[in-house]
């Protein structure tokens, strides 16, 4: 019973997604727009692009296999990286309130730059290639991360840390203990915001200073007027996207479980 309730909700959720395909086909097959191409060519280009390969290799081909986990392998890098820092001197500067002063100017300074306008800057310092793609990639997307964990630490409840100090808890003990618990929803807030926009910033630097990646087989298919090609690539960024966010939030849902249930009980 429960399995056709789940069943009947995903349906519920989904349905207008085969609609809005079979509208998208037909005006598509009507106007005729090179620009607009059917979702069945579509398909059509994807299976050509990424689906060629032998089964024991779930039909991945070669271009799959070399562009996929080479975008998604600096995604994630320069998220972690940013995720550390960010996290580090967000609760450092959370818990000092005479260094936040001094460092917040800089931090709504550095933050209001769009992160593609700086592209130039980072070609120029790491060359073309990963490092200059993730470097761009975390500094563009430190700042939510830095901002949360900033705002976690400063808001951590006065009761809990005195009843640390209270019990003996060191100043490392209350960090762990008592500091980065409080603090983790927003860090989680910031965490999943930063997502999002290391998958942006990952396909703006893949077209500008890559030999490989999603990004670089999108410009491949603008230059080749492949129009299907290009909406097959962008839904391949979006079902990224979706699975991307729906492991985070699978992940939060396990780290935080304490916190839902603490909510509930008061």
């Amino acid at each position: 019973m429960g399995a056709v309730l789940r069943a009947a909700h995903a349906v519920s959720r989904l349905w207008l997604v085969p609609v809005a395909l079979v509208l998208w086909e037909l005006v598509a097959r009507t106007a005729e727009l090179m620009a607009f191409p059917p979702p069945s060519r579509i398909a059509e280009s994807m299976y050509r692009m990424w689906l060629t390969g032998p089964a024991e290799r779930l039909w991945l081909n070669d271009a799959a296999l070399t562009n996929i986990p080479a975008s998604v392998g600096r995604l994630l890098t320069g998220w972690v990286l940013a995720g550390v820092v960010g996290i580090v001197l967000g609760v450092a500067l959370g818990r000092s309130p005479v260094l936040f002063r001094f460092v917040d100017p800089l931090i709504q300074f550095a933050r209001a730059i769009p992160p593609p306008m700086l592209l130039a800057f980072f070609m120029a310092l790491f060359g073309i290639g990963p490092r200059m793609q993730i470097n761009l990639i975390a500094f563009g997307i430190v700042w939510p991360i830095l901002i949360n964990a900033c705002e976690g630490a400063r808001h951590v409840d006065r009761q809990h840390l005195d009843t640390a100090r209270v019990f003996g808890l060191s100043r490392g003990e209350r960090l762990f203990r008592v500091i980065l618990p409080s603090a983790m929803p927003k860090i989680f807030a910031g965490l999943r915001v930063s997502l999002s926009l290391a998958l942006i910033l990952m396909v703006i630097s893949e077209l500008a200073g890559s030999t490989d990646g999603i990004g670089f087989q999108l410009l491949d298919a603008q230059r080749s007027y492949d129009m299907a090609g290009v909406w097959g690539t962008i839904v391949v960024l979006g079902v990224l996207g979706y699975a991307l966010n729906s492991a985070f939030l699978l992940a939060e849902r396990r780290v935080l479980s304490w916190h839902r249930s603490a909510k509930q009980t008061t």
